[in-house]
């Protein structure tokens, strides 16, 4: 890549130009092997610009990881409580499955160590369309009469992506039907059922 193209690239073009970069390293070489240095010299960029970017390897993993399978905001209404979580949940596990559990264990510890990457990571949750999905869910429940109305606590929305994650690390990808379906009969309905009980 020319010098020329180089300075032609700017704002979102650049941006997607890295993390199209990063996503190929990730795939080439794996999360321990990844290096910014070699995200740069791939997307025809330098460190400092990447860094001006994202403050971390994680965070820089994490942005290209969501730009790959986007859950989209359009939340079908499948006629029952367990057919729309399992749908949701399923998506989430795609997700997991693109990005790979060595991946996830490797961004989880540099989480530990360094606090920008616990932050990134807890506003990427906060931001995710998971939590609108859930209220989307948890609606149309209640409508169909399947719960009361019920107020769910923030650690409550975080819930299924926290749980499958876990099992991911824990069991490796993909996740099969099996999990899915008991992580919602016998986990996520139960703690709504009991929220909509005591509201």
């Amino acid at each position: 890549m020319t010098e020329t193209t180089r300075t032609r690239r700017r704002g979102p073009e650049l941006e997607q130009a890295i993390l199209d970069a990063a996503w190929a390293e990730l795939r080439d070489v794996g999360y321990p092997a990844l290096t910014i240095e070699a995200v740069a010299k791939r997307a025809g960029t330098s460190k400092p610009v990447i860094y001006r970017r994202w403050p971390s390897r994680a965070a820089l993993v994490v942005a290209a990881w969501a730009t790959r399978r986007p859950i989209s905001e359009e939340t079908p209404d499948l006629g029952t409580l367990r057919a729309d979580l399992l749908w949701l949940f399923t998506r989430i596990a795609m997700r997991m499955d693109a990005m790979m559990s060595q991946t996830i264990a490797g961004v989880m510890a540099e989480a530990f160590k360094h606090p920008e990457v616990q932050t990134f990571l807890r506003e990427r949750m906060d931001s995710a369309p998971l939590s609108k999905s859930l209220w989307t869910i948890v609606d149309n429940a209640v409508a169909r009469g399947e719960l009361s109305p019920v107020v769910i606590p923030r650690r409550v929305l975080q819930l299924p992506l926290n749980l499958l994650r876990s099992e991911a690390i824990m069991c490796g990808t993909p996740l099969s039907d099996e999990v899915l379906g008991s992580i919602v009969d016998d986990v996520y309905i139960p703690i709504l059922k009991g929220l909509s009980l005591s509201q």
